[in-house]
């Protein structure tokens, strides 16, 4: 009876036993297992843009700008990731909002019809749209179609105008008491008057035509002050519109000189509707070569497209006859991108790249790509 009953004890206590650790097993895996974030296990990081912020070496290896600094964290956070690569920031957005990949690393500039789709972190550079021109000497049909444009027929009219009525002031002194020099006949006589008016604001003095009359003289006299004045500015007008243009170049330097001209972009790109917005027509192309092609093949007046890469272009493809302008436009943020939702990986990227940013690590990685902008 008492082996029984010990028997029966001894069962019992292995079941509580049994049970006890079956309950506390969870708690146990839980606290000794360290197994790491399931967002930062093994990434899946999409690269999509041009140079010099994604640049492909060989074998599905990069660098650049962009990548430099995506790596740079994942090394300071010890992050493994495998790279996929795309053609386009379009085509990489739409995988990244499909969930294939975990984050986007390239140019990818921050706008608000992005963010309605994609998360980002804070800028790691920012960019710029600039104008990219020929910087060829002018022609003959440059140096004289200023005395052919509109502003200065106005000013012709405009200048016609105020000697017919000086003409018109002067017959009106005269007629009486000088018939013979400014007839009755009103058309002859405001003619007369004009010429007088010429005559007396070019200093040429041929006396044919003289004032009699003490109102006459006085109209006469007042037309001699304001046309030196009007004179000397006119000619001074002339003199530098025909040194600019014999002296300058056909460069585009600002937006406004973009109007009615046909200007190369990449697709996709917020350079669209700033081109647009400058009455100009965009040319879109794929590359950025293609459009220095068809701007050296003066098929285009100008390229437009982000700062940096056109800098980097050049760098690459030195060229005498093409300069990028000095202006800037739609400046705006380049970041790395993260699928909308709860995404404790952002946050993480935010805080190691405030720490590269706050330690100088981030700008070197620029100037070494860029060279400084002072240079």
């Amino acid at each position: 009876m008492v082996c029984k009953i010990s028997f029966l004890l001894n069962k019992s206590l292995l079941l509580i036993s049994f049970f006890i650790l079956c309950r506390s097993f969870p708690l146990f895996a839980q606290t000794t297992v360290n197994a790491p974030n399931t967002d930062t296990a093994h990434l899946k990081v999409g690269v999509a843009g041009s140079s010099p912020f994604i640049i492909e070496k060989n074998n599905k290896e990069f660098n650049g700008i962009a990548y430099d600094i995506w790596q740079m964290i994942a090394v300071d956070a010890r992050w493994n990731y495998s790279v996929v690569d795309y053609p386009s920031v379009a085509q990489a957005l739409d995988s990244l909002e499909n969930g294939k990949i975990d984050i986007l690393v390239g140019p990818i500039s921050i706008t608000s019809e992005r963010v309605n789709k994609v998360r980002f972190s804070q800028p790691y550079y920012q960019s710029s749209l600039s104008i990219m021109s020929r910087a060829e000497k002018r022609g003959l049909w440059d140096r004289i179609s200023p005395f052919f444009s509109w502003k200065l027929a106005v000013a012709l009219a405009v200048f016609l105008f105020i000697l017919a009525i000086v003409g018109t002031l002067i017959w009106i002194a005269e007629r009486k008491e000088s018939p013979e020099q400014f007839p009755p006949d009103p058309p002859r006589g405001i003619a007369n008057g004009m010429w007088l008016a010429i005559v007396t604001m070019s200093t040429t003095g041929y006396g044919d035509k003289a004032p009699v009359t003490l109102l006459g003289r006085i109209i006469t006299g007042c037309w001699m002050v304001i046309s030196i004045i009007f004179a000397t500015s006119m000619v001074a007008g002339i003199a530098s519109t025909l040194t600019l243009t014999g002296m300058g170049t056909s460069t585009i330097t600002k937006a406004s000189e973009l109007a009615g001209k046909q200007v190369a972009t990449i697709k996709h790109s917020p350079a669209i509707d700033f081109i647009d917005d400058n009455n100009a027509t965009p040319v879109q192309v794929d590359n950025l070569h293609s459009a220095y092609r068809l701007l050296k093949d003066k098929k285009v007046a100008a390229v437009v497209y982000d700062r940096p890469q056109l800098q980097y272009y050049l760098k690459t493809h030195p060229d005498d006859d093409i300069q990028v302008g000095v202006a800037q436009y739609y400046k705006q943020g380049y970041g790395f991108a993260f699928p909308k939702g709860n995404n404790k990986l952002l946050p993480e990227v935010n805080i190691h790249l405030l720490n590269l940013m706050e330690e100088n690590r981030v700008q070197p990685v620029v100037d070494r790509w860029l060279g400084k902008e002072d240079e």
